[in-house]
């Protein structure tokens, strides 16, 4: 008896097809587009919180919750607009601690 249930072989198989599916997809060119697009919306919305804290509005009323959230926009623009005329990248790509161990034994 010790194994899995038919029932739970069913699933586990049916899940083990779904992600061999959605990782053959992943290669397909518009699905790496729709995903830029995601990443993009995504990354923003990540540098909204964690710049101006849009998760919760500090006022009440529908029209200072919306003056907050202009003004927000406005900083990100600013904030963007600065890191592009100073050519400062807004984002940095992470290195792993073994890329930068054997960027340290190269040099």
């Amino acid at each position: 008896m010790g194994g899995l249930s038919e029932e739970a072989e069913a699933v586990e198989e049916v899940t083990d097809t779904a992600e061999e599916a959605a990782l053959a997809e992943e290669g397909d060119e518009q699905w790496q587009a729709k995903y830029g697009t995601r990443a993009g919306i995504e990354g923003t919305i990540h540098q909204a919180v964690a710049v101006t804290g849009m998760r919760r509005a500090r006022y009440l009323g529908l029209q200072k919750t919306y003056l907050e959230h202009v003004f927000s926009a406005v900083a990100l623009n600013l904030i963007r607009l600065d890191a592009w005329w100073n050519g400062h990248p807004l984002a940095r790509t992470r290195v792993s601690h073994l890329a930068r161990l054997g960027l340290s034994l190269a040099a």
